[in-house]
């Protein structure tokens, strides 16, 4: 069955969610509808159609007129058996004491290593995004170091590839919580697949504002690999359950942007321990005073 996109861009998040509701109406209509803010820094947010038959090409010129949005880019996708493809494309990866792996890679883990399986249909958080590689490799550091924790959250957890990494090297219950109920779910199956039930609590909450969480709690190691926007505006909550001398490892920031994440924990009494760039991508670990 072929599949046909049709995207365009508009410069506010108010305008590219109200497209997309507006394209619900059209006919034939979307499979899906997506709206996301592209990470290049611009500020444009990109909306999406996702459709099973060849769209009103006339209904979304009147769309984009109407909304002030780009000329739609209409596409015909392949067919493509996707999982498939992510299979043979995404090799493991490797981060310092940790291997991160499909079950189609089973045979090829290491002695001695800390395995996480992450299936192949579940791309985002393999390890095998710059983000995600660099946080597992800031925690892979912090061992080194010899730096033991004994509260651990990962905030917008995925597939709670991190949290799984804390909960490898570490006696302790580690939560995971993510905004997204379809991320806790993913989440909650590859703790199961990595045989570590009862071991991580997933949550669905935004930040640290959920009564899952008990509000005296401060951490030890607190991962966010989300994006600098909602990164700064985290800020002052993540700093506020921060435990003294404790960490943070931080991602989902573009190279450019780092400089000023830092500054934005800088003033909630975080102090810079590392930075590392991963492709596009950096990695922060902050510490706050003993």
């Amino acid at each position: 069955m072929p599949t046909f996109t049709a995207l365009t861009t508009l410069s506010t998040k108010a305008k590219a969610e109200a497209l997309g509701e507006a394209m619900e109406n059209l006919q034939p209509e979307p499979t899906g509808i997506g709206v996301f803010e592209i990470e290049d820094g611009s500020g444009l947010w990109e909306v999406g159609g996702y459709f099973t038959e060849s769209p009103d090409i006339a209904g979304l010129a009147l769309l984009a007129a109407a909304f002030g949005a780009a000329e739609f880019a209409v596409s015909e996708l392949p067919e493509t058996d996707w999982v498939a493809k992510v299979r043979r494309e995404l090799s493991p990866v490797e981060a310092g004491r940790f291997f991160v792996y499909g079950s189609h890679d089973a045979d090829k883990v290491p002695e001695g290593r800390q395995a996480l399986l992450i299936e192949a249909a579940m791309a985002f958080g393999t390890g095998h995004h710059g983000t995600t590689l660099g946080c597992l490799m800031a925690l892979d550091r912090l061992l080194d170091q010899g730096f033991r924790a004994q509260h651990v959250i990962d905030v917008g957890c995925g597939t709670a590839v991190l949290a799984m990494a804390a909960a490898k090297v570490w006696p302790i219950e580690v939560i995971a919580s993510d905004i997204d109920a379809q991320a806790v779910d993913v989440a909650e199956a590859n703790v199961t697949a990595n045989g570590l039930t009862g071991r991580i609590r997933c949550i669905e909450a935004a930040g640290f504002d959920t009564p899952d969480l008990d509000p005296d709690m401060r951490f030890d190691l607190i991962f966010a690999n989300i994006l600098k926007g909602p990164l700064v505006v985290l800020a002052p909550d993540l700093a506020a359950r921060a435990a003294p001398g404790s960490f943070a490892i931080l991602s989902g920031i573009l190279n450019e942007q780092a400089d000023e994440v830092v500054g934005v924990y800088e003033a909630q009494g975080y102090g810079l321990a590392h930075r590392a760039e991963f492709g596009e991508w950096t990695t922060l670990t902050l510490q706050m005073p003993s």
